[in-house]
Order: structure tokens, then sequence, then C-alpha cells
């Protein structure tokens, strides 16, 4: 990137501009009520092909139009005019490293909780390396939270908007209060459900096992590449059903999951010791995945889109 962070560029509203001079009016429904929908994609470098590879463009893209007709709002936006801002901003900076870029759709003006437009749209890229601390831990120590996962009729976690991570900060919030670094949600019926902002698999036996869709669960892109990469190259058994708390404790391996912490395993959960370093199905699922995403070894071809 050629600035620091605090003076990278980002595109809004169709132009490329420093981050400090990115406005938006304070009454808008986004800044008053947390009204917008987003998506965090990964691109990753590749030094040797001297290439910069967005991760499952087309897919974040039509999860994105998913959350805006789940919501209700303004959908303006075609797939060309998305990628092409997504490029351009990050060309702009001269991103030439691995980054993690936030694209939301937002509304603006001065509407109320329950407008549909006018909607805006920012895109801003940032270096892997400088995002949040718990995105880049070896490892977690985790708890079972107090705080219940979201549901389907109250905040749909299908839906990826701003205002469903309030579920998420008040999660992670107490886990960091206790002395761990993340936090696992349970849902209504008292199953585990996924972290804040991020998907859980545990290992028992030799079999991958996740919760399913429908336990309170994001419809996570990442979640759906690791259980593709365990079933066609590693050969191993994916189980999707729901998982007790207690099951977490005597796993053989566990780890969360999503674009911004990819894979990283789970040392422990409420002091119950899984493991002291990422368990071996861990370490060859995380690196596979690094030699996809940044096209060391090809997969599906359309899943890799390249920058410049």
């Amino acid at each position: 990137m050629k600035t620091d962070i605090a003076n990278r560029l980002i595109w809004l509203g169709g132009e490329i501009m420093n981050v400090n001079d990115a406005k938006i009016n304070v009454l808008s429904p986004t800044s008053q009520f947390g009204l917008n929908v987003f998506e965090g994609i990964r691109a990753y470098w590749n030094e040797n092909k001297n290439q910069l590879y967005a991760f499952r463009l087309a897919d974040h893209f039509k999860r994105l139009k998913r959350s805006i007709k789940l919501l209700l709002l303004e959908d303006k936006y075609s797939f060309d005019e998305l990628e092409k801002a997504f490029k351009d901003v990050i060309i702009a900076n001269d991103c030439r490293e691995d980054i993690a870029v936030r694209m939301t759709v937002f509304v603006e003006g001065f509407g109320s909780w329950g407008s549909k437009s006018p909607v805006n749209m920012f895109v801003a890229p940032i270096p892997k390396a400088k995002t949040n601390p718990e995105y880049n831990k070896k490892g977690l120590h985790c708890c079972i939270s107090s705080w219940q996962r979201i549901t389907d009729n109250s905040l749909s976690p299908r839906i990826k908007c701003g205002a469903n991570y309030i579920n998420s900060r008040m999660a992670q919030l107490e886990a960091l209060r206790n002395g761990y670094d993340t936090t696992i949600f349970l849902n209504k019926d008292e199953k585990v459900s996924e972290g804040p902002g991020s998907c859980l698999f545990m290992v028992k036996d030799g079999v991958l096992i996740t919760p399913q869709l429908t336990d309170s669960v994001l419809e996570s892109i990442t979640r759906d590449f690791i259980i593709r990469i365990a079933k066609d190259i590693l050969k191993i058994q994916v189980v999707e059903r729901s998982i007790d708390r207690t099951e977490l404790y005597t796993c053989d391996e566990a780890f969360l999951c999503g674009s911004a912490m990819e894979i990283t395993p789970i040392y422990s959960v409420d002091r119950y010791e899984i493991t002291n370093e990422a368990g071996s199905l861990t370490n060859k699922l995380h690196k596979i995945y690094l030699q996809i995403v940044t096209n060391e070894i090809t997969y599906k071809d359309e899943w890799l889109t390249g920058v410049y």
C-alpha cells in the first residue's frame, strides 16, 4: 500500500478519495440505526506471479445482494459495478500484499430505520496485518457465551448487516473481560452456533463436524470452502449436525474460520484444553486453504479474480 492506513484511499459513491475526506450525514439511517449490509473480502498476493487474487468475489457479491434483498434496500449496483469499484480502489492504493476489503452498502439521506433508499457504498482495503488483533492470533482460548446467538425469527444471521454484529460485540466484550480471546455462541436450542464473525468446526475420531446452517449460522463462504476441500482433496468425512457444548470439551481438534481469521485453531473452551497447538487436520486444511487462495495450486479457477 503506497500510503499509511490512516491516509489510505477508499471508494465512496463513485469517487476514490482519502479516507479522511469521506463523509456521511450524521442523521442518516446508517449512522442512527446501523442500516447497512456489508462483505469482508480477502485478496492474496502471489509474489511469483506478481498478482493479487481476490477470493470468491462473485460469491461475496451474491451474498451482499441477498442481504440487500432481505433488508428490502434499494439494489442499485450491478455485479460489474461492484467488481469495478473493488478493483479500482485496490489499484489506486497499489496494494501488493495480502489485504482485507470491506464493501458496505448503506442508507444515507434523512430517512428513518424504515428507509429503503437512497443507498450509497464504500469500499475500503486494509493490509491483513493491520486488521483486528483477534484475527491475527495463532490459537484461541474460548468461552461459551452467556449471550444467545440471534435467530432467523429475530435478527437473521443469514443477513450480513452491521446491526447484527452488536450481538457479536456483546459476546466478544464479555469474553475479553473474563480473560478469553473470543467466544462461542449457543443458539435458542442451547446447541453450538458459531463465534462472533466466524464459523466453527470440530474434529472427532477423524470426522470433521460443523453446525448446520439452520443452527443460527451465517451462510459462510469460508465454511463452504472448508467443507469442499475436506471432501474433495483430503477425502475425509464431513458431517453437518447440531453440536452440544460438552462435545467441544472432549473433541480432538477445533477451529474457528472466516474470511478475516482464515482457519484459527481453538486451544481450549471454558478452560477445558483441547490442544496446545494446531491439530494435524487443522494444519492440513489451513495449508491447502492458503495454497488455493494464493493460486499456488489450482482448485476452481472461477474462485480467483486477478486484480492487476
